[in-house]
């Protein structure tokens, strides 16, 4: 947890969010902080950190959840269940530092981390660590398994994304559905494996209806 960043504090804790970041392979935790940044200006209340990934990545440079060298269809899922423990850890350590609990917890995840989020939900009991999973440029390790319960999931991806193309959170959200999950999906024309601005629009958008559940 030292080396996670905490972009900011609640004015109060009374109704606080946790928003934890998860950045991509061979990323940092820093990369995320303008994200993060944009979205504390938008949530006061909450509690905006972001995750650094517990090891070096084999990419050259950065950090990394599980490692892609070699990495296929076939031995993703087995790559992204090893990490899932550590990844699980993290986030109960932040909910006990912050006092704020699974049901105002938000994760939110870039690339690597985004697929890290996604099969979280794919876990019994899912819904006691996170209310919600915003995936940018994500997928999940393997074809959605079992409805999210009390979770919901945000898809966001850019169109013209070539290292994870925009047909993989497609595929995501049909699962999801077939399963008799609600999740959505925001679609980006002409951007890449990235966010801008219209896709920190789309996050707040999500967040505001985390509000409008909670009826605040």
């Amino acid at each position: 947890m030292q080396t996670d960043l905490i972009l900011q504090r609640p004015r109060t804790s009374d109704n606080a969010e946790l928003l934890l970041l998860f950045h991509g392979v061979g990323s940092s935790a820093e990369d995320l902080a303008p994200l993060g940044q944009a979205l504390a200006a938008q949530r006061l209340n909450a509690w905006v950190i972001s995750v650094r990934s517990p090891d070096r990545s084999d990419l050259g440079r950065g950090w990394q959840w599980f490692s892609v060298q070699g990495v296929t269809e076939a031995n993703r899922p087995e790559r992204v269940a090893s990490a899932m423990p550590a990844f699980l850890e993290r986030i109960r350590a932040w909910q006990s530092e912050t006092g704020v609990g699974p049901q105002s917890t938000t994760l939110l995840g870039f690339s690597q981390g985004a697929i890290m989020a996604l099969e979280s939900t794919q876990l019994c009991g899912a819904s006691r660590h996170a209310a919600r999973v915003i995936a940018i440029a994500g997928r999940f390790a393997q074809p959605a398994r079992i409805k999210p319960e009390d979770v919901a999931v945000h898809l966001l991806h850019g169109e013209q994304d070539h290292v994870m193309p925009v047909r993989l959170a497609m595929e995501a959200e049909h699962e999801l559905r077939s399963l008799g999950a609600a999740p959505t999906l925001d679609r980006f024309a002409g951007l890449g494996h990235g966010i801008d601005a219209r896709v920190v629009q789309a996050i707040g958008r999500r967040l505001q209806d985390v509000n409008e559940e909670k009826g605040l």
